[in-house]
């Protein structure tokens, strides 16, 4: 039986395509293949470009050149080493000339397959990408020893995609450039070790105080092994954990042949520190004062740098130690938690600083960057304008209440004299009323001028409460003020580097202004204020206390040694009524007399005896002459000598003539409504049987 076959349903035949619809298909097909070719050809050009812009002119000798700043060893003048600062890098070493265990030591930890690939070991990157695609984050390194050699010389920044791709670019072009061992050479002279140690050679005589070429099977495993996490693994502060992963570094040189499983044990248990460099802080007040301009000084350069400096260690450690002690002792009590010490020649070198009780707890350092009221430790500027116009020590001024405006300055707890006094006296019980007359007569721009011929270059406020200290500037600014008075001219400049002494002083003091300052610092320590810090030795000062026990200071000088001490609180609080007659003066005495006691001060005679008697002239009032006859006030209480007791050519004290613009009599200026909260308080003496709070 035959059977046919149904017809074929034409629909479900395939058809050939239209003429028209096959032509579009080949052009669509010939559009994506030139597209694709213009494509390559530019992601080409641009790959290139990139690689170009990244590799041309790189210079591939920067990972041998020493660190910008190099290591400064801080010296004092007596020779003895006391702080350290900046990277420690030596020069670089050859790969090729070590024993074959150092260089193998890090490549069996950190790129196994470094002789094998060309930059970038594709294994590595693989492994690293999967890790940190499962992480979300860039953990895992994946880098070759070329690759982290791009990154230690060529590249910085956070972890990303972008720096990794920058990274192995910069890789392929070192190993077209450079062999195997240059490459190695390179890495192992810049990689760094932990503890500011960069490079092999340092590291080495860091921790084991050899050369790379004496460095044990085990030395030279734990030198590889801590450059995986320099912070955690340095051996001088984490040996366990260094010593941990020395052994993992040993089993992998094992794994590699380098050597046998017999010698890595045996090596795991003999790795001994040995510093070959003195352990020396990092930082202290007068380092940290000291770095900025010692790193100016010093080019870059291999291995450490040895600065010599103005320091005396002896006598810093006896400030360091005095500060402690009499704040141990006292200052609990009195509300004082904070101190500061400066000591300097009359020529501007520091000799001690001491910028707070402890450097470790704190590093701000107050006597270079906090800004305090001196107080009354401000008057001789405000006497020396004085004395410039004529006055002496034994000129007459009224102690008693003054008002100016609605300002009514008061002296300590009230107490007057409610007569004239000489400014001998004055000065010495450290009278505000005095002061503020005395400004009067000489007007704010005289004694902002002698505050800046000394030295002074705070911003200083132009108010009647100048006088009184109300200006804000650190104790070193002060402390260099006095070293200008004690060398007979200004300014004296501090200075810390034996390499970069101050320029000398512009401009000198007048022998009668000078005499006459230096009698009333004297009167100040015999008979006044200062009494606690008389040593015996001639030695002139000044007491000051800012505006509610804030702030009190004690400085002064015996011979060429100049030192300032501030005693108070960081949150500016008020002390339990401590002025500059108590523990200042009692901290600058101590140090003062360990200083003239070790032969660290030249006392040489600052005061003429008798003090002479100049001719004064009205270009030149420089007369110092005592008042026999009664004097006559001036409207400001200021008194004048009567004339049959002035010098021939000599003038009454008048205020300058207002044509004259070197001197322009200024108006008297009312205070703002803020001035009475900084009237400060005088200092009376300090009683000889101890401390009393409303004395001193």
């Amino acid at each position: 039986m035959t059977v046919s076959a149904a017809p074929a349903d034409p629909r479900s035949s395939p058809q050939p395509p239209a003429p028209e619809e096959a032509e579009k298909r080949a052009m669509r097909r010939r559009a994506l293949s030139q597209a694709a070719i213009v494509a390559i050809m530019v992601a080409s050009i641009l790959m290139v470009a990139t690689v170009a812009s990244l590799t041309v002119g790189l210079p591939l000798g920067k990972s041998l050149e020493p660190m910008t700043s190099p290591t400064l060893v801080l010296v004092s003048a007596d020779g003895k080493a006391f702080a350290r600062r900046g990277a420690y890098k030596e020069d670089p070493v050859d790969a090729a000339k070590l024993p074959r265990h150092v260089p193998m030591a890090f490549v069996a930890i950190e790129d196994r397959r470094f002789y094998k690939h060309a930059g970038v070991d594709p294994k590595g990157v693989m492994r690293a990408l999967a890790r940190d695609i499962s992480t979300g984050s860039i953990r895992q390194g994946g880098s070759t020893i070329t690759q982290q050699l791009a990154k230690n010389a060529f590249t910085s920044g956070k972890r990303t995609f972008r720096r990794k791709g920058r990274e192995a670019m910069i890789a392929l072009y070192l190993e077209s450039q450079l062999s195997k061992d240059e490459i190695l050479s390179r890495y192992l002279s810049s990689v760094y070790f932990g503890d500011g140690v960069f490079g092999l050679k340092a590291a080495a005589r860091h921790y084991f105080n050899k050369t790379p070429e004496q460095l044990s099977i085990g030395e030279a495993a734990m030198l590889a092994g801590v450059v995986r996490s320099p912070t955690r693994l340095a051996p001088t502060d984490h040996f366990p954990e260094a010593q941990a992963r020395a052994k993992v570094v040993l089993a992998a040189m094992a794994d590699m042949g380098v050597i046998t499983p017999q010698q890595a044990r045996a090596a795991g248990a003999n790795i001994r520190l040995r510093e070959g460099r003195p352990d020396l802080p990092i930082g202290s007040y007068f380092a940290d004062w000291i770095s900025p301009q010692a790193k100016e000084a010093f080019d870059r350069a291999y291995g450490e740098v040895k600065v010599r400096t103005t320091l005396d260690s002896a006598l810093q450690a006896q400030a360091e130690k005095t500060l402690a002690q009499v704040l141990a002792a006292s200052g609990d009590r009195l509300h004082a938690t904070q101190g500061a010490l400066v000591a300097m020649r009359t020529d501007g070198r520091v000799v001690a600083m001491v910028g707070g009780r402890d450097y470790r707890q704190s590093q701000f350092n107050r006597a270079t960057q906090a800004q305090r009221q001196p107080g009354s430790s401000f008057k001789p500027f405000v006497y020396l304008a004085a004395m410039r116009r004529g006055s002496t020590p034994e000129s007459l001024v009224l102690d008693a209440p003054v008002k100016i405006g609605n300002w009514t300055p008061e002296n300590h707890e009230s107490h007057y004299s409610n007569a004239p006094i000489t400014l001998r006296a004055a000065f010495a019980k450290s009278s505000n009323v005095a002061a503020v007359r005395l400004e009067q007569e000489t007007g704010i721009p005289a004694i902002q001028q002698a505050a800046r011929d000394l030295g002074v270059t705070a911003p200083l406020p132009n108010d009647m409460t100048l006088a009184l200290g109300s200006a804000t500037l650190p104790l070193i600014q002060m402390t260099s003020a006095y070293a200008g008075i004690a060398a007979g001219a200004g300014p004296v400049t501090p200075y810390g580097l034996v390499a970069q002494p101050s320029p000398l002083p512009r401009k000198q003091l007048g022998r009668f202004e000078r005499q006459g300052l230096l009698q009333l610092m004297r009167a100040v320590v015999t008979e006044g204020t200062g009494r606690a810090a008389d040593i015996g030795a001639p030695a002139f000062g000044k007491t000051g206390t800012s505006q509610d026990y804030r702030d009190a200071y004690f400085i002064g000088f015996v011979g060429d040694l100049v030192i300032g001490v501030w005693v108070g609180n960081d949150d500016n609080s008020s002390m339990r009524k401590v002025v500059g007659g108590m523990l200042p003066a009692q901290i600058w005495r101590e140090v003062m007399t360990y200083a003239v006691k070790n032969g660290k001060v030249q006392v040489a005679p600052l005061l003429d005896t008798p003090m002479p008697v100049a001719e004064v002239t009205a270009t030149a009032p420089e007369a110092l002459i005592e008042a026999e006859e009664p004097p006559m006030a001036s409207a400001s209480g200021l008194l004048e000598l009567p004339a049959s007791q002035r010098p021939a050519g000599s003038t009454p004290i008048e205020p300058p003539p207002p044509l004259r613009s070197e001197r322009p009599r200024p108006v008297p200026l009312a205070p703002p409504p803020s001035l009475p909260e900084v009237r400060g308080p005088a200092e009376p003496a300090e009683p000889a049987g101890g401390e009393d709070p409303a004395q001193g």
